[in-house]
């Protein structure tokens, strides 16, 4: 009788996420933008350039040709992580992050897509779970790969040109030298901090980036 109550109460109790055998479930954190190196300076690749910085913080690499991109395995803390740049270009990156997730088994919720935000003031950074796309394709990808919208988003401010025509030449464009300034630190601060996104701590993520490049900053 016992056992047939524990055997119940275990039914009835929600279960935390873990694996098979009882470790945390990896984590997949993505960076979207264009693959190439003429391609490698531009604000729609900050995306990237995040993941590197996490790559380079937590000493994971090298990264290898793997799911239509650049996947690196690792650790962050005691947390399992695979890092990702899809390399369908921007319009079709949902292709290798869908892919990753299949073969990793790899929920949305443990899914965070790094990513350049024009309705966000230049070294800003937001965090959401779910929503719309905002116009951006990779995003836009993602939802139809992945067959739903609630992943983890990590907004990356690059700030809006002004004029709608300008936006296309704006975002594929280099960072110009002036936001060099504050670009190097805040990808920094997010390599520093990321171990907060992998423990659900988003809000603290956000503060934590936010404060480490406030004087650099012009509100």
């Amino acid at each position: 009788m016992i056992g047939f109550v524990s055997r119940l109460f275990s039914y009835l109790t929600p279960q935390l996420h873990s694996t098979d055998d009882g470790t945390p479930p990896m984590w997949l954190l993505v960076g979207l933008g264009n693959p190439g190196a003429k391609y490698s300076g531009h604000r729609h690749n900050v995306g990237f350039m995040a993941i590197d910085a996490i790559a380079a913080r937590y000493g994971i690499g090298p990264f290898k040709a793997k799911f239509q991109g650049q996947l690196a395995e690792g650790r962050i803390g005691d947390q399992k992580v695979a890092l990702l740049k899809p390399e369908t270009f921007m319009n079709e990156s949902g292709r290798s992050v869908g892919a990753a997730a299949k073969f990793y088994k790899i929920d949305p919720d443990h899914i965070i897509a790094f990513h350049d935000e024009l309705d966000l003031a230049a070294g800003k950074i937001r965090t959401k779970t779910g929503g719309g796309n905002a116009g951006h394709n990779g995003l836009r990808s993602m939802d139809a790969h992945l067959g739903t919208p609630n992943y983890v988003r990590v907004r990356l401010g690059i700030g809006h040109p002004g004029d709608k025509d300008r936006v296309h030449g704006y975002v594929l464009g280099d960072f110009a030298k002036a936001e060099q300034i504050w670009l190097k630190p805040y990808l920094e601060a997010i390599g520093d901090y990321a171990d907060l996104l992998v423990q659900d701590k988003q809000s603290d993520f956000m503060s934590k980036v936010a404060l480490s490049i406030s004087d650099l900053i012009k509100e």
